[in-house]
């Protein structure tokens, strides 16, 4: 009967402590891995809008903090960034070099999240549709109204991963995110070789850290 009693107990304990853990602001402690494209990218807008809410309360610091799972769970940061250097600068790289320009582009992705969505003015997404794209990837666009009556196009691109749908691509207006990232990145590589556009990615997040 003890036995059983304390099994009961430790079970007591251990939903308890369940409970009480911290939930990310971003994420909730939910596995998103099932969501769809489109649920994937009205979360992390309405993460946006969230900070964009509480923007001026957060800082740079807080809004940093609170778009990094966001972030970390829509984008796939490694593929994205592979993309945009190609197969050709990728496998010059070795495994260090690597891990430190897929973690320092991250910390980049973060910032320029973290210093645009700064204050709420009464913008709105909406959602316009979600359709197929050739090599199994989805395409999910959307439009932000501003607080003067003007849209934003954001088309978004995403593929599956084994932690579910992740953002390969964004297109503004029709203008390609990732068009425009490997034509600035290669060609600092070409001139000027890996430590330079280390360099240069440590100094776009220091200008966003600046104009928070």
């Amino acid at each position: 009967m003890k036995v059983k009693q304390t099994i009961k107990l430790l079970i007591v304990c251990c939903l308890i402590l369940l409970l009480l853990l911290p939930v990310s602001p971003g994420f909730s402690a939910l596995d998103r891995g099932s969501d769809t494209p489109e649920q994937v990218i009205g979360h992390m807008q309405s993460s946006l809008l969230q900070v964009m809410q509480e923007g001026e309360k957060l800082g740079y610091e807080g809004r940093y903090k609170f778009l990094q799972p966001v972030i970390d769970q829509s984008h796939d940061i490694d593929l994205i960034i592979k993309t945009i250097l190609g197969a050709t600068y990728w496998s010059q790289l070795d495994q260090a070099q690597q891990d430190l320009i897929v973690d320092t582009f991250r910390q980049l992705s973060i910032a320029t999240y973290a210093s645009r969505f700064t204050q709420y003015e009464g913008e709105q997404f909406k959602i316009v549709e979600q359709r197929s794209l050739p090599r199994e990837q989805t395409l999910v666009r959307s439009q932000l109204t501003k607080s003067d009556g003007g849209t934003v196009n954001f088309d978004y691109v995403l593929h599956q991963t084994d932690g579910g749908w992740k953002i390969v691509n964004i297109l503004f207006d029709g203008v390609s995110d990732l068009a425009i990232k490997r034509g600035e990145y290669r060609a600092v590589m070409q001139r000027d070789g890996f430590a330079a556009l280390i360099q240069l990615l440590k100094e776009k997040i220091a200008i966003a850290q600046h104009n928070q």
